[in-house]
C-alpha cells in the first residue's frame, strides 16, 4: 500500500500546532490589553456635557471647595451632583447673559434638571461609598486626579477592579491626614517636607480618624510657647488653699518623613481594615 502522507507532514503538523499556540497567546494578550485600554475604560476621555463646566476655573481660579457642590461626599455613598440652584447662587449675579450658560438658566426657569454625563461611572454591581473613603483619609485627587487643573472633566484612572485592589492591598501608600482630603496639591511626606501627627482620645459617635491631628508645621515652637504660658509661682508660694493652675498637657507629636511611615501610622489609628479582614465579597459587590 502506498504511503498516504509524505515525511514532511510530521514537520508541518508540529509547525501548525506551534502556530496555533502562538495565535491563541497573541489573541489573549490583545484582549487583555484591550480591556485595559481607554476604549473600554474611557480613561482620559472628555464626554460632551450640557454645559462645559471647568473645574480648573471654579476650583483653582475662584477657590471653591469641593463640598460646596458635592455636599453629600462626607455622609453618603455618592458625592452628589449640585442642583441648578447651586449654580444660580452665583450666576444670577454674574455672567447673566452668557450664551454658554443658557442651559443653566433654562433649567432654573423650567425646573427641569440638567442631564449630565457621568465621567466616573462604576458598574451597577459595584457598591462604592464616598463616605467611608473620605472619612478614612483618602484624598479626592487620589481617585479623581488633579481636578483643579482640568478645564474639562475626565477620568484619570481606570477605576477597574485591579486598580481598587492595588490600593486595598496596601492602603498606607495613599492614606493622608483627613485635614488634607480636599487639598489637591497635597504631597507625600519627605525629608524636606515632614508631617507631624498626634493622637488624642476617641469620641463615641465620631469617625476614628478625628482622634488624629496632623500638621505640616513644626509643632515644637508651639509647644515651647505653651510651656511659657504656665503660671509662675510667687516667692511666697501658693497662698491658702488656692490650687496651682496648670494648662492641659500638650499633645505629643510624632514626625514622619516618608509616606510608608505616615501611612502605616494612619492605617493603625484610623482603624482601616487590612486585606485579611475583608473576607466578604459583599464589601464591594451588592
Amino acid at each position: 500500500m502506498a504511503q498516504l502522507f509524505d515525511r514532511s507532514s510530521n514537520a508541518l503538523a508540529r509547525m501548525s500546532l506551534v502556530l496555533t499556540g502562538l495565535i491563541v497567546i497573541a489573541l489573549g494578550v490583545t484582549l487583555d490589553q484591550l480591556q485595559r485600554s481607554p476604549w473600554v475604560t474611557r480613561q482620559g476621555q472628555r464626554p460632551d456635557q450640557p454645559v462645559p463646566f471647568s473645574h480648573k476655573h471654579h476650583v483653582q481660579g475662584l477657590g471653591l471647595q469641593c463640598q460646596y457642590c458635592h455636599v453629600s461626599v462626607e455622609k453618603s455613598s455618592y458625592a452628589g451632583i449640585p442642583p441648578t440652584k447651586t449654580c444660580m447662587n452665583c450666576h444670577a449675579q454674574i455672567w447673566t447673559n452668557a450664551q454658554l450658560l443658557e442651559p443653566v438658566r433654562a433649567s432654573w426657569a423650567t425646573g427641569q434638571s440638567l442631564t449630565w454625563t457621568r465621567v466616573h461611572d462604576l458598574p451597577d454591581f459595584v457598591f462604592y461609598s464616598h463616605e467611608i473613603h473620605v472619612n478614612k483619609g483618602l484624598g479626592c485627587s487620589t481617585c479623581h486626579g488633579r481636578v483643579d487643573q482640568m478645564p474639562l472633566m475626565y477620568a484619570q484612572n481606570t477605576l477597574q477592579m485591579e486598580w481598587c485592589l492595588d490600593c486595598h492591598r496596601n492602603p498606607a501608600k495613599n492614606i493622608r491626614p483627613t485635614s488634607e482630603i480636599y487639598n489637591m496639591a497635597w504631597e507625600k511626606p519627605a525629608e524636606d517636607r515632614p508631617v507631624w501627627c498626634a493622637v488624642g482620645g476617641e469620641k463615641s459617635g465620631l469617625p476614628t480618624a478625628q482622634s488624629v491631628s496632623c500638621t505640616t508645621k513644626d509643632p515644637g515652637a508651639a509647644g515651647a510657647e505653651v510651656a511659657s504660658l504656665q503660671l509662675p509661682l510667687s516667692p511666697e508660694g501658693l497662698a491658702g488653699d488656692v490650687a496651682a493652675t496648670t494648662l492641659p498637657a500638650a499633645p505629643i507629636y510624632k514626625k514622619f518623613t516618608s509616606q510608608d511611615e505616615l501611612g502605616n501610622f494612619l492605617v493603625d489609628h484610623y482603624k482601616i481594615r487590612t486585606p485579611k479582614d475583608l473576607t466578604s465579597c459583599e464589601v464591594c459587590h451588592r
